[in-house]
């Protein structure tokens, strides 16, 4: 049985996974990975009002993903890289699980196709 260590807790790692199940979002976070961006120049590419980017960026904020703060009239967006690097630990955990699960599974396709079972421990070989 495998034991899976959790870095963050479970309301954490929702917020996290709830954030970027909006692709609007997603294309958000993927502009602040140029570096840190004005709502205005967040907005730009979407098609919708500034009342709406601006309730996807507190969705961000509250997540974690982002922290927005003030400079002079200036009001920038940044990522924030934590909650990201947590929630791929995460799955980390479950990509080795199904790498080692479909790597058995190779090994027993092999022993099929060879046509040779592999011995499990004491045959029971009748004696002639």
């Amino acid at each position: 049985m495998v034991k899976y260590k959790t870095t963050m807790s479970p309301d954490r790692l929702s917020l996290t996974f709830s954030a970027l199940a909006d692709p609007t979002r997603r294309a958000i976070l993927a502009r602040l990975t140029n570096g840190a961006r004005s709502v205005t120049e967040l907005a730009e590419p979407h098609d919708m009002s500034m009342p709406a980017i601006s309730k996807h960026l507190r969705v961000l904020e509250r997540s974690g993903l982002i922290e927005r703060s003030r400079e002079a009239q200036w009001r920038p967006c940044r990522i924030k890289a934590a909650p990201l690097k947590e929630a791929v630990d995460w799955m980390e955990q479950y990509r080795r699980h199904w790498e080692q699960s479909l790597d058995r599974l190779e090994e027993y396709l092999k022993v099929l196709q060879s046509g040779k079972p592999k011995a499990k421990g004491k045959t029971n070989e009748r004696k002639k």
